[in-house]
């Protein structure tokens, strides 16, 4: 598939030649996705390739900015930098961990922290672009010590880690079984998951982004940048409320688009790197 560009904001993506790629858990399989600049150098080509185990393939969404209706100072931006794809996180585990990973810090330190932790403790995969690693398992998380979570940098992120990995190996199946909306609540069940964690989790899982916390920093920060000549709101309720109200029905589509032009903007800046 050729789209004009993918979203790559999960910490697992490496930098490849030209594109990028990463290996998630698919069930009983994993899988690697690679994405490089198609023949036009413009657009960019995505693939999947199953590493090992069987079953269905990660799910892929376009999202298509030309869809988009409303004011035209965002929208313009994001009709201007095309469609975006991204991959469905199919893995829970994963996608409650990365979400952990990433609270109250910044998205390179949280990328640095992640692969730091996957590499001494993940399961190593080999794929045709190089060798990355998954985040290690609920089992392995438990097992490790407090001198370990110091050492990798990890030490506040070990009890809503351990308790993360306690809840999901006792309530994983079910999790997996639930509605988006009814498990960002489950989830947060869990002791030092809040609701900006439960909605990132669940928005890496499906990509619905209605479920996102979209008043956090990130989409703040983007908006702005979008749109530097309106009077945003300082406040996250405030912020929230402007968002969803301008966004309409289009809620998801927005700020999926709106957090992934950040990306882009931020790594052609040289803000953040693969």
């Amino acid at each position: 598939m050729i789209v004009d560009s993918v979203m790559t904001d999960h910490p697992s993506w490496l930098a490849s030649g030209t594109g990028a790629f990463r290996a998630v858990r698919c069930g009983n399989a994993v899988w690697a996705m690679t994405v490089a600049s198609a023949e036009d150098g413009c657009r960019h080509r995505t693939a999947v390739d199953r590493v090992s185990g069987d079953g269905e393939a990660p799910v892929v969404d376009v999202v298509d900015p030309a869809t988009l209706t409303g004011a035209g100072d965002i929208v313009d931006n994001l009709r201007a930098a095309g469609q975006v794809a991204r991959w469905r996180n199919p893995d829970l585990w994963d996608a409650l961990a990365t979400s952990i990973v990433r609270q109250v810090i910044r998205a390179g330190q949280a990328r640095k922290l992640y692969r730091a932790f996957g590499q001494a403790h993940g399961e190593p995969v080999v794929t045709s672009h190089g060798q990355t690693w998954l985040f290690p398992d609920p089992a392995t998380v438990l097992e490790l010590s407090d001198a370990e979570f110091t050492r990798l940098g990890m030490a506040f992120k070990a009890r809503p880690l351990r308790a993360a990995a306690e809840a999901y190996l006792e309530f994983g199946a079910k999790w997996a079984e639930l509605e988006p909306s009814t498990l960002v609540g489950e989830v947060q069940n869990v002791p030092r998951i809040g609701p900006w964690t439960a909605g990132a989790t669940v928005a890496d899982l499906t990509n619905d982004y209605t479920l996102y916390p979209f008043a956090d920093l990130a989409v703040r920060t983007w908006a702005k940048r979008l749109a530097p000549q309106r009077l945003w709101p300082d406040t996250e309720p405030e912020f929230a409320r402007v968002w969803a109200e301008a966004a309409g029905g289009q809620l998801s589509a927005r700020t999926l688009l709106t957090l992934a032009w950040g990306v882009r903007h931020a790594r052609t800046t040289g803000v953040v790197a693969l």
